[in-house]
């Protein structure tokens, strides 16, 4: 179980998908460019064979976990995670209602 004060160290706010690239060295990993608001971040995902029409994700919001230390995933660095949930072989990008600026922060 993790506590609440560990829960509340996590930083995530709203991001917007401004490109998405196939990555060179993995067939069902995608490379983001989004938008968080003071910067913009590249961020690895496992969401291709999920979203293989990536043009359908440009301008999504969607929820990131943006403080996590930077990984290289497949030669790429990563720095942040794309929250997503999956259900039997059903994956669904966590996304936002309305539109808010990016870097808005989730609380």
């Amino acid at each position: 179980m993790v506590s609440f004060d560990d829960f509340k160290k996590l930083d995530i706010r709203i991001g917007k998908i401004l490109q998405v690239e196939d990555h060179p060295n993995a067939d069902k990993l995608y490379v983001l460019e989004v938008d968080i608001g003071d910067e913009k971040r590249k961020i690895v995902a496992g969401i291709k064979p999920y979203y293989p029409d990536k043009e359908k994700l440009l301008g999504k919001l969607v929820v990131i976990v943006v403080n996590l230390q930077s990984r290289a995933i497949r030669g790429v660095e990563s720095n942040g995670m794309l929250l997503a949930g999956l259900d039997d072989n059903t994956l669904g990008i966590l996304t936002v209602d309305r539109e808010l600026k990016p870097g808005t922060k989730v609380t």
